[in-house]
């Protein structure tokens, strides 16, 4: 849990039924508001150039960071198991590589799409 939602959590706690209550509704408001209007800067991928001689770790470290408007817990299975077959299988770094950069672009088009 991120320390923002920690800290909105320790005030919700706080607030009597009534405010509670309001609060949930402001929240509601502005989450509808922003299905509606996507801002911008969420859809903005910042590509990361790879490097040449990259471990398949800092490759998804790097794409994490290219990509940090998707929910990696989403990708968690497919990025743990494409981790698997490098480490455990022997499968080449390049080529796991090569597929996470895939498994992002794609998570990303789904995430464009929802967005719009």
């Amino acid at each position: 849990m991120k320390q923002s939602e920690k800290k909105l959590l320790e005030y919700f706690r706080k607030l009597s039924t009534q405010d509670a209550q309001n609060l949930l509704s402001f929240a509601e408001f502005l989450a509808a508001k922003s299905l509606l209007e996507p801002d911008p800067e969420t859809l903005t991928v910042n590509k990361i150039e790879r490097p040449t001689d990259e471990s398949v770790i800092a490759a998804i470290k790097r794409l994490s960071a290219s990509y940090p408007m998707l929910d990696k817990g989403k990708m968690l299975t497919e990025t743990s198991s494409l981790m698997t077959q490098h480490v455990i299988q022997g499968r080449s770094a390049i080529e796991v590589i090569d597929e996470l950069e895939l498994v992002f672009e794609r998570y990303y088009d789904a995430y464009k799409e929802e967005s719009e």
